[in-house]
């Protein structure tokens, strides 16, 4: 099974980008995030054209999350359940026998921002959703746009970005409370150096061209999933496109 997760940042906008990559990509799996739709407007019969069921969780210009897949995707869930939430973060669905889970992390906009706050409180309820309804022994892929970077190496100056919402400490703790439920960071179990992005800001000239980025999309697997990971990559060719995302696909396969 190969797994893709990909923030488009308007579905509607990049949707052509996005149908050309799943041709070319073929995966069984596409996690899509930021979808930026109204939910009567999700483009289901452009997927189903190139045989992919699609569940979606959509609320209009913001957020809004889908998991995409070649096979049939069963018990879909949306949101974390604690309480009601407006926002479209989070939707879950079962294939194949595996959980699969796409995530739309809070961005935090600053560190004295309201929204940061709001940042870390979501991760900290994604734990406790998962702690709920999931155990670690079971097949479970949590993937999506975190919006954190964990690590030194995940940052092209981490100088400069300790003191921004994307690799704060507490930003960084919070992340890890949520791989602390029995979580792989399936990337990192093929590519351990340091230089490899997975997003380039849009306002910083050059950024790309640069490789000035992030490591904030991830695909995690619990254990019965991870110890059968083949590979994983990030592939930039889309972030190379004409209107592209600020976000390149991240892909892993399991055997």
């Amino acid at each position: 099974m190969v797994v893709a997760t990909w923030n488009v940042n308007g579905i509607l906008t990049r949707l052509p980008l996005v149908l050309a990559w799943l041709q070319a990509r073929q995966p069984d799996v596409l996690c899509l995030q930021e979808l930026k739709v109204d939910p009567r407007a999700f483009p289901l019969p452009s997927f189903w054209a190139l045989g992919y069921a699609v569940a979606h969780f959509a609320e209009g210009p913001h957020n809004g999350v889908a998991i995409c897949s070649r096979r049939p995707i069963s018990e879909v869930v949306t949101g974390l359940g604690d309480r009601p939430d407006p926002e479209a973060r989070l939707i879950a669905g079962t294939i194949e026998g595996v959980r699969v889970l796409s995530a739309y992390v809070p961005h935090g906009r600053a560190l004295d921002h309201p929204y940061y706050r709001h940042k870390l409180e979501w991760l900290a309820r994604l734990r406790t959703h998962l702690e709920a309804h999931y155990r670690a022994d079971q097949p479970i892929i949590l993937c999506g746009d975190f919006n954190v970077a964990p690590e030194a190496k995940d940052v092209w100056d981490p100088q400069l970005w300790a003191r921004k919402v994307h690799y704060h400490i507490d930003a960084r703790v919070a992340l890890k409370s949520v791989t602390g439920f029995g979580l792989t960071d399936t990337f990192r179990q093929h590519h351990p150096g340091g230089g490899l992005y997975s997003w380039w800001d849009y306002q910083s000239k050059g950024a790309f061209e640069k490789n000035r980025g992030l490591r904030i999309d991830h695909l995690y697997a619990t254990e019965p999933l991870a110890r059968r990971s083949l590979y994983s990559a990030i592939d930039r060719e889309p972030r190379r496109a004409p209107h592209p995302s600020d976000h390149a696909p991240v892909l892993s396969a399991f055997a």
